[in-house]
């Protein structure tokens, strides 16, 4: 079967015919035909041999983690899925150390050790491939109405995280907002309406961001480099977002444009950019990290107004990365109402979609748009 694979030893790229799976399904297994796999930094970076590791005896990778996929076959045992189902599947897997609660607690996206295992980037194979084998235990069910863009899924899970833990960490001080505290449910979700979040970065972390945070209530804007009247500011502006333009606009004058920051969630990996912003994050705000800037070395820094600040103002700072199955649910839940209450804007964040052939445009070229995908069914 056709699969994209990276070799680290011979700094090399290629579409190669690999073995399929075994036919025969251990217990609790099941076999899920790859329709999309959407392409992000990491895999460029992976391509770029930053990072990426194959499984223990093979010389390749075969990559890709954003993936929806369908159900071939099942175990008998399988009960999660059944054949037919369109799924999502997760990509971390947990470390073998008993004394790791995370991953003891199927929350090994908080994995402890790092010995954790991820799918299409660290010592397993990946999702850029037509057949796959894996355990029930990974598999997120989408529903039907939503082939068209449930390659989604699995990054919208960033924000769905950074979310989570949002209200989590909230819950220290009086934050819920009046009016609509007695009709939200506990998670937080709609209680937002009285805060304002500033989201860094306008590509597609950036904006299914925007959009969970627009769902839960934020009133959210989100600051990018494009100036107004892109594609991307349009978007924003169809689900109800305020644009503002890095072109007019420096970091330090976002109060004045947004008021009193409440979250910033960063999701344009430019740490400059990013350290500026937490400057201006308002009274008990929240800071989310979710990008990782590569090494360009050092950048000035006022660490006595951070520190200030957090301490101060009651601050708290958080990354987030992976996803677990929570997450997951919550974004297969929240892209349903996206592509309900704005249908146009959802679909335009896939730019392209390619046969599995075109891989190198998107994976080795400049990429163009949002986020580009490979077809694979």
């Amino acid at each position: 079967m056709k699969a994209i694979t990276v070799s680290p030893a011979t700094r090399s790229i290629s579409l190669q015919n690999v073995a399929e799976p075994a036919l025969r399904l251990e217990p609790g297994h099941v076999r899920v035909r790859i329709l999309d796999v959407g392409v992000c930094g990491t895999d460029r970076e992976i391509c770029c041999f930053d990072y990426g590791q194959p499984p223990t005896g093979s010389e390749h990778l075969v990559i890709g983690h954003e993936s929806l996929g369908e159900i071939l076959e099942i175990a008998p045992d399988v009960t999660r899925v059944k054949v037919g189902d369109l799924v999502v599947p997760t990509v971390r897997r947990p470390c073998p150390h008993d004394e790791c609660t995370a991953c003891g607690s199927s929350r090994q996206d908080f994995c402890y050790t790092g010995d954790f295992v991820e799918r299409g980037i660290k010592q397993a194979h990946g999702y850029m491939t037509e057949i796959i084998v894996d355990h029930e235990r990974y598999m997120n069910v989408v529903p039907k109405k939503l082939r068209d863009v449930g390659v989604l899924v699995e990054p919208l899970t960033i924000a769905e995280k950074a979310l989570e833990q949002i209200w989590q960490v909230q819950q220290r001080l009086p934050w819920a907002c009046p009016v609509l505290s007695d009709r939200s449910d506990r998670s937080g979700r709609n209680n937002g309406s009285c805060h304002r979040a500033v989201v860094l970065g306008a590509g597609p972390v950036g904006l299914l961001g925007a959009m969970a945070l627009a769902t839960a209530g934020f009133d959210t804007f989100v600051y990018s480099r494009e100036h107004h009247g892109s594609a991307k500011a349009r978007l924003v502006e169809c689900f109800g977002g305020h644009y503002i333009s890095a072109s007019d606009t420096a970091v330090k004058d976002l109060p004045r444009a947004v008021g009193s920051i409440d979250v910033v969630y960063e999701a344009a990996g430019a740490s400059g950019v990013a350290f500026d912003a937490m400057s201006v994050l308002g009274t008990n705000g929240i800071f989310v990290f979710t990008g990782v800037p590569g090494r360009k070395g050092p950048i000035p820094v006022d660490t006595d107004i951070l520190m200030r600040n957090l301490v101060l103002k009651n601050q708290v700072v958080f990354g987030t990365v992976n996803a677990g199955r929570s997450c997951f649910e919550s974004a297969v839940r929240d892209l349903g109402t996206f592509t309900e209450r704005w249908p146009d804007a959802v679909h335009s964040l896939i730019s392209s979609r390619r046969a599995v052939e075109d891989y190198r445009a998107p994976l080795l070229d400049r990429p163009e748009g949002i986020k580009n995908v490979l077809a694979f069914g």
